[in-house]
């Protein structure tokens, strides 16, 4: 039974203990990897307290339910179009889709009911929140295609999993969208930087089977790459909090996340097999020292 739990399962114990099939759709949804969902969720709290309208918890949980039924929907969808490629990487070839244990069929109801969660969130919002919502879905849609046509689908990713950022701002406020556009493309590198790290794990097999990926094209240079990406996260988080409120000890703020940044990369090791799962997990810390210095920023003097 052990056999059919992915290597990278963060509650494998509770997942061992599923009979079959709710384990398989619990696997199929990254249920058992809640780090998808922290990374999700973690932008829209950045745009929910930079907003400065307080704690907003009761907006906060709609947001984290939202994360988890659209981070489990995404997962669904990768593993039906990506089933083949799947199966021939090591690491994935155990999904419940890849392995042939869910059929596509099935699969594609348990993505149905998954966005019906996730339209029952988006309902919570004002329409303007509504609007930016939606328009992700293209995003989401084009993903799972990326690796397979450019060197940087990280790149990509780093558009779909911060746009709650976007979401989360519109629902409290509707101007100022220069700083926020400045944090948004610092979410993007901060993606870019995490995502190589993650992409680590399978640069061998990727390269086999010709899968495109970061940390491919940066070959012997991940070090270097993943320093400029989290370098200039940090610089596009400090510019879009000057946007915001130009006060030098409000950039101060980013001191903790960017120091966290500094000891992931100072601490990588790609030739460890659980070095970089570790250090790419860490970013739910590093998510919740942003988040931290965004309420710090956006309610200061509140």
């Amino acid at each position: 039974m052990t056999d059919q739990v992915v290597p990278d399962t963060e509650h494998r114990s509770i997942i061992e203990r599923l009979p079959q099939l709710p384990r398989d759709l619990a696997q199929l949804a990254r249920f058992d990897r809640p780090i998808g969902w922290w990374l999700l969720f973690w932008p829209c709290v950045f745009g929910v307290w930079l907003a400065g309208a307080g704690a907003q918890f009761a907006l906060l949980g709609w947001l984290l339910l939202g994360a988890i039924a659209m981070r489990g929907a995404g997962c669904v969808y990768n593993d039906i179009v990506d089933a083949d490629l799947d199966r021939k990487v090591a690491r994935t070839a155990a999904r419940p889709v890849a392995s042939g244990r869910v059929s596509k069929k099935l699969a594609w109801g348990w993505l149905v009911f998954l966005c019906l969660i996730g339209l029952l969130v988006l309902l919570q919002l004002r329409l303007e929140a509504q609007v930016i919502a939606l328009a992700s879905l293209a995003l989401v849609a084009a993903y799972p295609f990326m690796k397979r046509i450019t060197w940087w689908p990280q790149a990509w990713l780093g558009m779909v999993f911060n746009w709650g950022l976007l979401v989360g701002w519109a629902e409290l406020r509707f101007d100022n969208w220069e700083a926020l556009a400045a944090i948004y493309a610092g979410c993007i590198c901060w993606v870019i930087g995490y995502d190589t790290i993650y992409a680590l794990q399978d640069r061998e097999d990727d390269a086999l089977v010709g899968i495109k990926s970061s940390a491919l094209r940066m070959g012997g240079r991940v070090h270097a790459g993943v320093t400029a990406f989290y370098g200039a996260t940090v610089a596009l988080w400090g510019l879009g909090i000057w946007l915001y409120r130009p006060d030098v000890f409000a950039l101060l703020a980013l001191l903790p996340v960017a120091i966290h940044m500094a000891w992931q990369v100072a601490t990588l090791d790609p030739k460890d097999p659980d070095n970089p799962l570790a250090r790419f997990r860490s970013n739910r810390w590093a998510g919740a020292l942003m988040a931290a210095a965004c309420f710090v920023v956006g309610n200061a003097g509140a």
